[in-house]
């Protein structure tokens, strides 16, 4: 079988649930152009600042794909083969990644762009809104912990191509930092001129071109400028990551996340579209194993599970929690008309999907024996660009600059979320202590990035010289598929009170209850580093001989989650009967 033939049934079915099961959610949830949103009403051009629809698309896309969509698949293909892999992208995102975004981002919209805590908290109880707010705020830290640490390996050493040339990683290191700068120009001209957003983006997305060659050319490698060896140059970047999220989270949305949002997204259309053109072109078949088999084992002897194993690995790309504290944190601050929730929410899910099966395409085109895969442990970050580079070549482009080029995609994706992230943790700790004004503002971001720094400094590791975004990586994957898990819970108390209405158990019930059983099985096979499974994936040692943190942040959120469905349990059940408790807009659809 082609690759050409996966992505062309694959683009079909996401096109198809777009124009059929999104169009039912739009009508179900009674999206109307007339009514202003919370971004038209409240607009402040800091936090509520409404944008076109195709603006607002590429924000919020380049702000929740992540390394989620690339890493996952890729760990996931490899374990398990890449049949199921690529069920769980399709089925996932069309019937429960698509539900939750779309859901999340109207909930929030319909009380004032407030966050989905929030929400919870005026549909379920105080008592479970600050139990949310505690679950997201760890769960945020810990997207932070994997996302920097597999970044700042990005720019680190040399990786040399079957053609023999080589990409430095201080090469990619120069190339993003000249991509941070741009969008800052790019904002302080769209703010004192009259330069358009059409201009700019015909003007400054060319540069983000230049910038992936010029940084081959101009490598800023630290272990050479500062004489460090490979594991301190890593801390240097890991610090160096969360300095830039401790700036960039507190400046004005103008002045980087729109503009770099803006960038990033057209930026990362590019990269899926040169990859599916590549494929197209291409005419390569699938070569790696359909299905290894529900039980396997991992490189270091252990035998790991498909249930839930795989629901958790691939999270971006299927569904994601993280996607929930975006819609409702920023893009609900910025939708301009309500129907656009459909393309901003349901939409964009889809696309990110389209970059998970492209990044699983990655995989799929490679034999077993290869040494990018057959050692157990692949590197994402390399084996993505490697495979984006091999795609691009098919269209004629140096092998060196396509390589580069999947490299910057890459960090694209992750520096949106390490800065929506701090900024988001921001709030939330604000939301908890109170914390106002200037000084409230910047501590709050130093807490929200320093507790990051604190386990990256911690340098765990383990018998297989793991590095800690892998050791933390099944951690991250099961808080974040619990926080969707959560996120669904809270929508469905939300949609049941207002409508009390039976596909409401459906559309959000079913994938609720889905998220809850995947996440908090994983949660419970963290809890011993001595068990089989995922506890002998993460077991490890740490330089102040302080024992594994992983199973007790896991017994931590897994309590977190329990103690919520409790509540949601307690509210529902003592109000199931009598008309809805808060008056539903004009039914569009028979309930």
């Amino acid at each position: 079988m082609s690759l050409l033939s996966i992505v062309l049934i694959s683009a079909a079915c996401l096109l198809t649930a777009y124009f059929t099961y999104g169009r039912l959610l739009a009508r179900l949830l009674q999206l109307r152009p007339d009514v202003p949103t919370p971004a038209v009403e409240m607009r402040d051009d800091v936090d509520y600042a409404p944008i076109d629809s195709k603006f607002l698309l590429s924000q919020h896309f380049s702000a929740i794909a992540a390394a989620g969509p690339i890493v996952g698949p890729i760990l996931a293909g490899v374990m398990f083969g890449w049949l199921p892999a690529l069920l769980w992208i399709l089925v996932g995102s069309i019937f429960i990644g698509g539900v939750h975004d779309m859901t999340a981002l109207v909930a929030s919209i319909r009380h004032k762009a407030r966050s989905i805590a929030e929400v919870v908290r005026d549909h379920m109880s105080r008592r479970s809104y600050l139990l949310f707010l505690a679950f997201v705020w760890l769960a945020l830290v810990y997207i932070i912990v994997a996302f920097t640490d597999v970044t700042a390996s990005s720019f680190l050493g040399v990786q040399e191509l079957e053609s023999g040339e080589k990409i430095s990683g201080g090469g990619i290191a120069t190339s993003s930092l000249l991509y941070l700068a741009l969008p800052i120009v790019m904002g302080l001209l769209l703010r004192y001129t009259k330069l358009s957003v059409g201009w700019a983006t015909g003007i400054f997305l060319p540069l983000v071109g230049v910038s992936i060659w010029a940084g081959q050319l101009i490598p800023f490698d630290v272990s050479t400028i500062f004489g460090l060896d490979k594991g301190e140059s890593q801390m240097a970047w890991n610090v160096a990551l969360l300095a830039y999220c401790l700036i960039a989270s507190v400046v004005p949305m103008w002045l980087l996340l729109q503009p770099r949002g803006h960038l990033g997204g057209y930026f990362l259309y590019i990269a899926l579209f040169a990859g599916m053109l590549g494929i197209i072109a291409g005419g390569r078949t699938i070569e790696y194993p359909m299905f290894k088999g529900f039980h396997v084992t991992a490189a270091d002897g252990s035998v790991q599970s498909l249930f839930p194993l795989l629901f958790i690995t691939i999270a971006c790309g299927a569904c994601s929690g993280f996607h929930s504290i975006i819609a409702s944190g920023t893009t609900s601050k910025q939708l301009q008309r309500e129907p656009d929730a459909r393309v901003i929410g349901y939409g964009a899910m889809l696309l990110e999907a389209m970059v998970a099966i492209v990044s699983l395409c990655c995989v799929m085109m490679l034999p077993e024996t290869s040494p990018h895969v057959s050692s157990g442990q692949p590197k994402p970050n390399f084996l993505y660009a490697q495979g984006i580079g091999s795609f691009m070549s098919v269209l004629g482009v140096p092998a060196a600059f396509g390589v580069s080029f999947g490299l910057m995609a890459f960090t694209t994706f992750v520096y949106d979320t390490l800065d929506v992230c701090t900024r988001l943790g921001r709030y939330i700790l604000q939301e908890l202590t109170g914390m106002q004004g200037r000084a409230g503002r910047w501590l709050a971001t130093a807490l929200t990035a320093g507790v990051p720094l604190i386990f990256l400094l911690w340098q765990p590791t383990d018998a297989k010289g793991r590095p800690a975004w892998l050791i933390f990586w099944n951690l991250f994957g099961a808080s974040n598929q619990l926080l969707a898990a959560l996120t669904l819970l809270g929508v469905t108390v939300w949609l049941w009170r207002t409508y009390r209405a039976k596909w409401v158990l459906f559309v959000t019930g079913l994938p609720c209850v889905w998220m809850y059983a995947m996440s908090m099985w994983a949660l419970v096979r963290l809890l011993s580093p001595l068990g089989a499974g995922l506890a002998q994936a993460v077991e490890m040692k740490t330089i102040t001989g302080i024992s594994n943190p992983v199973p007790w942040v896991a017994l931590v959120l897994a309590s977190l989650g329990a103690l919520m469905l409790l509540e949601a349990v307690r509210i529902v059940l003592g109000g199931l009967g009598g008309p809805p408790t808060i008056e539903p807009r004009r039914a569009v659809l028979p309930t």
